[in-house]
C-alpha cells in the first residue's frame, strides 16, 4: 500500500499531509516516521532529507514522511506540535494499520534530527496539543537524529525559533534537546559529520556528552567528511543497524 498526500491532521483548517506506505500482510509492522530538514522553513517529505517511503515498506516497516507548517507562516512551536500529532495519528490507528507500536522509531534530518530528538527527551512538555487525536499517547521507541542541532542557544539559524509573547533565549532553551536529556530518554542514535557547515559538530559532541552524563541511551555515529548528510544508503544502513542493536537488546534483556 502506497498513498501521497495523506492528511493525519488539521491545523487551523488546513491539512497537515504525509506519504505513507505499508508492507503486504497481516502484521504487526514496526513503524518508522520521517521529518524532513530545511531549517524549520524549507523543505519537503519527498527531498533527500526524508526517507523513501516505499523502501522502507519494502524492509517491513509501516512508513510516513510528514510535512509540517514553516516557521515563516506559522511561528514556533508549531513545526514540532505538528510531529507530535502525526505521532498521536500513529497510535490513533494502530489496529487499523497492524501496527506494532513497540518497534515506533523516529528518523529526521537537521531541523527534523531536531524535531526527532525533542521528541524523544522532551515529548509534549508544555506544549499544546493541535491537529487532532489529543486523547493519544504520543510514546515512541526510539529516534535517529542526523546531523542536527540539539542547543538551539548557540545555534546560528536559531533565531528562526520564535514564539509569540517568550522570551527569544527562554524558547530557544527549552526547545533545545540537550536541556531535557535524562536516563529516561528514548535511545538516540545521533549522527553528525566534522565538516558540516549548517549544524557544528560540537552541537554533536555535546549532546553525546550530555547523554553519557545522564546514563541515556545513545550511539553515536561520527563520521570527519560527509558534510551536511542526506538520507543516504549509509544513514540508511546505520539506522537499521541501530534498530536491530536494539531490538536484540530488548530480546535479551
Amino acid at each position: 500500500m502506497y498513498q501521497e498526500n495523506f492528511v493525519y491532521g488539521q491545523a487551523l483548517g488546513a491539512g497537515l499531509l504525509a506519504d505513507i506506505a505499508s508492507p503486504d500482510g497481516d502484521g504487526p509492522f514496526p513503524v518508522i516516521l520521517s521529518v524532513h530538514g530545511g531549517r524549520w522553513i524549507a523543505g519537503d517529505r519527498r527531498d533527500t532529507s526524508a526517507i523513501d517511503v516505499s523502501q522502507w515498506a519494502g524492509f517491513g516497516y509501516f512508513a510516513l514522511s510528514i510535512d509540517y507548517r514553516y516557521l515563516t507562516c506559522n511561528p514556533a512551536p508549531t513545526c514540532y506540535q505538528d510531529l507530535l500529532c502525526a505521532i498521536r495519528w500513529v497510535h490513533a490507528h494502530a489496529l487499523e494499520y497492524h501496527l506494532d507500536l513497540d518497534r515506533f522509531y523516529l528518523i529526521g534530518q537537521s531541523a527534523g534530527g531536531h524535531m526527532v530528538s525533542l521528541a524523544a527527551t522532551l515529548g509534549d512538555g508544555r506544549f499544546d496539543r493541535v491537529g487532532g487525536w489529543e486523547d493519544q499517547d504520543d510514546a515512541v521507541t526510539a529516534a535517529i537524529s542526523v546531523a542536527a542541532p540539539y542547543d538551539l542557544t548557540t545555534l546560528d539559524w536559531g533565531c528562526a525559533w520564535l514564539p509569540p509573547g517568550e522570551p527569544c533565549g527562554q524558547a530557544r532553551s527549552y526547545a533545545s534537546p540537550q536541556e531535557h536529556v535524562s536516563a529516561a530518554s528514548k535511545p538516540l542514535l545521533i549522527i553528525h559529520s566534522d565538516d558540516d557547515r549548517s549544524v557544528p559538530i560540537l552541537q554533536a559532541l555535546n549532546m553525546v556528552e550530555t547523554m553519557k552524563q545522564a546514563s541515556a541511551k545513545h550511539e553515536f555515529v561520527h563520521y570527519t567528511d560527509l558534510g551536511h548528510m542526506q538520507i543516504t544508503d549509509e544513514i540508511i544502513a546505520q539506522s537499521r543497524g541501530f534498530i536491530d542493536r536494539l531490538e536484540a537488546s530488548g530480546k535479551d534483556s
